[in-house]
């Protein structure tokens, strides 16, 4: 697979063919994208929420901001490693299908995440168990690379006529409430249980919730059937010469069409890891409130912004993608501030601008599964969607807890924290700019082979 093969997508539209789509298997396709979505990002949320829990145990330090900024850096190593991953199950999944490799995707994660549950803690196997911590997230990084692609090209390919923004936004649904389901069960346990208790065991109870949730959607996955446009590649591979699959055309540029698409995402990954992962350690170290305050504002965040997704990505179905990421990501760059602003007065005012928050994700959220999945085509789909989403999420989400509460430490001014999503907003603004105007019409209804 080249870069001109992935970066050609639009620019020179396959006739349109007429695909079948039995509506019982969409749907199954849709839940089984969605609650892997979910599960993935359950495990990657709940080592967030339990940061502060979590970081004197197995990062002790005399100083509490030098523990908590180690544990981010462990959560951000995952983010990196999402690209190599990426790498490696995206173009399987395009080669071998999006149901096989989402079955082995999920239980490779589900393990890993579990295994955290059981750790021993620095006190019990000193400087061990923060490499055991590490290997368990670069094996969550590694998986969930190429979740994202498998899925998102799951669900699209399976979405009935005129329905691939409504169908692709369950996607990053997923994602979302996967985030909220963290952040419930880190809540949860706090409220319930003494600290002592939470720091004791109560932790690993979060992490091992991670098996059986696998386990459901293993379950699920395994009555999915592939989608007719895979199907169709399959068939074309054995009838269609290569020479003529990579036909050159020279009016596309890979590199700088990669680029632009690569941008787009940028202000959700940051906005997304920003509002809902790494507020609840902000709030707490910037602002002293306490550990369920703080998480049940980032609760809200996601809710808010897992439900509107899905009205967000049919409005795109009527109007276009583009003009729905336009008008999120501008208000993105004008809001960031006051909505910092707000946070500092208390848990109303942090209540009030989260609640935009979310509404802001639900926005840039809503259009971009489907957006991501119409600029390539279905044969490297998988691939490309993959590394895009996972190289921007790399640099712009796993960094975005580190990132503003390192900012606001550095500069003693805790509304600093607000330029790291307004910088990240103006790139995707950027992006969007330099996207074609003639993007790929949703109307059209056959996905390019």
């Amino acid at each position: 697979m080249s870069l001109y093969d992935i970066g050609r997508a639009s620019a020179d539209p396959a006739p349109a063919t007429t695909q079948v789509i039995d509506l019982k298997a969409s749907r199954r396709a849709l839940v089984a994208g969605s609650l892997g979505n979910l599960v993935e990002w359950y495990e990657f949320a709940i080592y967030a929420y339990m940061a502060t829990i979590i970081a004197p145990l197995f990062f002790p330090s005399t100083s509490s901001a030098a523990s908590i900024l180690s544990t981010f850096l462990v959560f951000a190593l995952a983010f990196f490693l999402r690209p190599l991953g990426a790498a490696i199950f995206g173009p399987l999944t395009d080669r071998w299908g999006r149901r096989p490799v989402l079955l082995l995707i999920i239980t490779m994660m589900a393990l890993a995440t579990a295994a955290i549950g059981v750790l021993p803690t620095h006190a019990a196997a000193g400087a061990l168990a923060p490499m055991l911590l590490t290997l368990c997230r670069i094996a969550q990084g590694i998986s969930a690379g190429g979740e994202m692609g498998g899925a998102v090209s799951l669900m699209v390919e399976s979405a009935p006529s005129g329905k691939r923004g409504a169908y692709g936004a369950w996607s990053f649904t997923g994602t979302t409430l996967g985030y909220v389901l963290g952040g419930a069960v880190a809540t949860i346990l706090s409220l319930t249980l003494s600290p002592a208790a939470l720091a004791s065991w109560g932790w690993r109870v979060a992490f091992l919730l991670a098996l059986p949730m696998g386990l459901v959607v293993v379950y699920i996955r395994l009555k999915v059937d592939e989608t007719p446009h895979f199907k169709e590649v399959v068939a074309d591979r054995e009838t269609v010469p290569a020479a003529r699959a990579k036909a050159p055309s020279a009016a596309r540029r890979p590199l700088g069409y990669l680029l632009a698409t690569a941008a787009v995402v940028v202000v959700y990954n940051a906005i997304g890891n920003t509002f809902m992962v790494g507020m609840p350690t902000f709030l707490s170290k910037s602002y002293q409130m306490s550990f369920a305050q703080s998480s049940v504002l980032a609760l809200v965040t996601g809710l808010v912004g897992g439900l509107t997704m899905p009205f967000f990505g049919a409005l795109s179905d009527r109007v276009g993608r583009r003009p729905v990421l336009l008008a999120g990501t501008v208000s993105v760059v004008l809001l960031s501030y006051p909505m910092y602003m707000m946070i500092g007065l208390g848990f109303g005012g942090g209540l009030v601008a989260l609640f935009v928050a979310g509404i802001l994700i639900g926005v840039v959220g809503g259009p971009m599964p489907a957006f991501l999945s119409e600029r390539f085509r279905t044969r490297n789909r998988a691939a490309g969607v993959s590394l895009t989403y996972a190289l921007t999420v790399a640099i712009f989400g796993g960094t975005a807890p580190y990132a503003i509460t390192a900012i606001a430490d550095a500069t003693g001014d805790r509304l600093s924290a607000a330029y790291y999503t307004l910088g990240c907003g103006l790139i995707s603004l950027v992006g969007l700019l330099a996207v074609s105007r003639v993007h790929r019409s949703q109307h059209q209804e056959a996905l390019e082979d």
